[in-house]
């Protein structure tokens, strides 16, 4: 297999980044939206335009298919895929419940249909070169993390109806990125604690929360996310990753250790050279890397997961990830009623 055919199911703002990387790496052969933006962009690739999923596969058996559609729908049409014998990659996060999370673990581990969750963000060379850091025991023994989501979204963003509902937020859409990539740096969550508030703008899912959480391996952690905030501290500005987001050189998450702290994304390395001491003065080096686009490198890693080789983030791990989250939609939602 030169050239693998993947179908975009999904043809919104995500999966038309799908649809991109598919004709540049591999080929595109279907996307399946009832959508008219969906029907337009097909006529505009020239590739065939399907309403409906399950009568696609009907009759079609592409050699891999990406799920970029509304959370709420990613089990069901995941399931159909495996059944059908279609390695997929899943957009994040991998469903909208720990039980439609589970179901597509189940069919992936029985069918032994390879699944790829889309946390695109383990793979930029950003993220490996801190892991690699952190790994090699550069830090020493992780105390502590924080981590921020501070942006603001435009009115329009909300245009699509399911944004304001259950099974999204900015825990669900956003914060599961950053829960992904905490778990991939310092190790398992034990514990998490949070607070959810509506207050802005009123919709049944939260706009801002905060979050406390407790590592495995005993190191305690921190993290606030609000999408109604005008700033820059969010992995979407300060790592240059997506051309439409305007950079802000920065970071967005610092992990501090017992020989040493690193910020991300801007991999700034801050030790002591001699004592460990406050008394004494702690440099910053920053850590060489070599940028490329993470979406892509998902995208080729898919190509890989479909010739047999081992998903980064499996079914499994998506769903840990999933778990971590909805936690967090545990806490009580504050509305602007209950200020």
């Amino acid at each position: 297999m030169t050239q693998p055919e993947i179908a975009v199911v999904g043809a919104g703002l995500i999966g038309q980044r799908h649809v991109r990387e598919a004709i540049a790496q591999a080929k595109l052969c279907a996307i399946i939206d009832p959508s008219s933006e969906a029907t337009e962009t097909a006529r505009r690739v020239g590739v065939p335009h399907f309403q409906d999923l399950v009568g696609y596969l009907a009759n079609n058996r592409p050699d891999g298919a990406i799920i970029a559609t509304p959370n709420t729908l990613h089990a069901d049409h995941a399931v159909s895929c495996l059944e059908a014998g279609v390695p997929v990659l899943i957009e994040k996060p991998i469903a909208e419940s720990a039980a439609a999370a589970a179901r597509i673990v189940e069919t992936a581990e029985r069918t032994g249909v390879p699944v790829l969750v889309g946390h695109h963000r383990r793979h930029n060379p950003i993220i490996k070169r801190a892991k690699a850091a952190i790994d090699a025991g550069e830090l020493g023994e992780i105390v502590t993390v924080q981590g921020q989501f501070w942006l603001y979204k435009p009115d329009d963003y909300f245009q699509a109806a399911w944004r304001k509902g259950p099974g999204a937020g900015p825990t669900l859409i956003n914060l599961i990125h950053d829960i992904d990539l905490m778990r991939y740096l310092c190790g398992e969550i034990a514990d998490i604690h949070a607070m959810r508030s509506a207050a802005q703008r009123g919709q049944q899912v939260e706009d801002t929360a905060a979050i406390t959480l407790r590592f495995a391996n005993g190191a305690l952690g921190a993290f606030t996310v609000s999408d109604t905030v005008a700033a820059p501290w969010s992995w979407e500005m300060t790592s240059a990753e997506n051309p439409i987001y305007p950079h802000r050189p920065g970071a967005c998450y610092m992990i501090g250790g017992t020989h040493g702290s690193l910020s991300i994304p801007d991999l700034k390395f801050w030790q002591h050279k001699g004592t460990r001491s406050w008394c004494d003065p702690i440099d910053a080096d920053t850590l060489d890397v070599q940028p490329a686009d993470a979406f892509a490198l998902q995208f080729t890693h898919f190509v890989d997961v479909i010739k047999g080789a081992k998903p980064l983030v499996s079914a499994r791990e998506g769903a840990a990830s999933l778990r971590a989250v909805l936690s967090v939609l545990d806490s009580p939602l504050i509305g602007k009623e209950a200020l």
